[in-house]
């Protein structure tokens, strides 16, 4: 059974930053694409960031140039460093990862983000809200 863990949110004002990291466990191959997406009570989520195990990354338009994704292979952890917060950014982010033989790898290496049904595991997620 796999499991994912978040941590790392919280609160901070506008322009501060946050990292937020995420444990899989329970994986028998190692292949697997990871990633986070947000929502904001009453509307949809939204990808955020995705990485697969070569390094190949997606970012979200919003968070380009803010955000970067990263791993640590061989503890099976990502994290996201979010720099110059905006209070747009405030939602509960879920950490996801895939099943081997999905998409998720082949539309990162295409420089695309995946999208939510490419993800079979999700998190419990963590909260973020950045304040004006």
């Amino acid at each position: 059974q796999v499991q994912l863990a978040e941590s790392g949110g919280g609160s901070v004002q506008s322009g501060g930053s946050l990292t937020l990291s995420c444990a899989a466990s329970g994986y028998t191959d190692n292949s697997a694409s990871m990633g986070w997406f947000r929502q904001v009570p009453g509307k949809e989520r939204e990808g955020v960031a995705a990485i697969d195990r070569d390094g190949n990354t997606g970012y979200a338009d919003s968070v380009k140039g803010r955000f970067t994704i990263s791993q640590d292979n061989a503890k099976r952890i990502i994290s996201l460093q979010m720099n110059n917060l905006k209070p747009e950014d405030t939602a509960m982010y879920y950490c996801v990862a895939d099943s081997p033989g999905s998409p998720a790898s082949l539309l990162l290496r295409a420089g695309r983000l995946p999208l939510e049904p490419d993800f079979n595991y999700w998190g419990q997620g963590t909260q973020v809200t950045v304040s004006s």
